[in-house]
């Protein structure tokens, strides 16, 4: 794959769709091989095949980074844990996994109110869904989480006065992703596994037609 030629829509779009729920790369691997990009060209190409490859392991180091800033600040602890989950439920994957498993626990303790849990048909035309399949979190809209959780993160954040402290670890932890990024040498290890992803994305989307 040419990361030269994927854009930054391109990118946070397969951040968005893909599968979140595989472990993070081994530390001896994050950690190992660094080289400066000889060029522009190549440094643009690393640094989206870097964040696309090891996506898992900066989102526990961002999240690391933020959990040492808040070590005296419980309630910030609790507020970047439910940022953590604001932004994790913009992912498809994880929004319809977090959706099966707490369905599937209702289930067990009220089968009627699981019924109503359920996300409401896709209008089928011609064998084929008439729209985009919308994203549904326990019967409801996925847009209507996200914006619970972070109303409730930010007056969190609001009340523990630790505004300062997520701009700078999130400036930290940032600054970290892009320098990791542009310095790790991309190997065929994550070339062979993007392309595998790339072929489990193309066979789900053409199973659900």
């Amino acid at each position: 794959m040419d990361w030269g030629n994927v854009t930054a829509e391109d990118l946070v779009e397969a951040l968005r769709e893909v599968d979140w729920s595989s472990p993070p790369r081994p530390v001896s691997e994050f950690f190992s091989r660094f080289t400066f990009p000889r060029s522009y060209s190549k440094w643009n190409s690393r640094l989206k095949c870097n964040l696309y490859y090891y996506r898992t392991n900066y989102f526990i180091m961002i999240i690391f980074i933020l959990g040492l800033g808040f070590l005296r600040r419980p309630l910030a602890i609790v507020a970047a844990a439910l940022t953590a989950v604001t932004i994790a439920f913009l992912n498809d994957s994880f929004a319809g996994t977090f959706n099966e498993k707490v369905t599937r626990t209702v289930r067990q303790f009220s089968p009627h109110l699981a019924a109503k849990m359920r996300p409401p048909l896709t209008p089928v035309i011609r064998g084929r869904p008439s729209a985009k399949r919308a994203i549904y979190i326990c019967g409801r809209p996925r847009w209507v989480f996200v914006f619970i959780f972070s109303v409730v993160s930010f007056i969190l954040w609001f009340v523990s006065c630790g505004l300062l402290t997520l701009s700078w670890g999130l400036a930290i932890g940032l600054l970290a992703t892009i320098l990791h990024a542009t310095l790790r040498t991309p190997n065929l290890k994550a070339r062979l596994n993007t392309f595998r992803e790339e072929f489990r994305a193309v066979w789900r989307n053409y199973s659900e037609l």
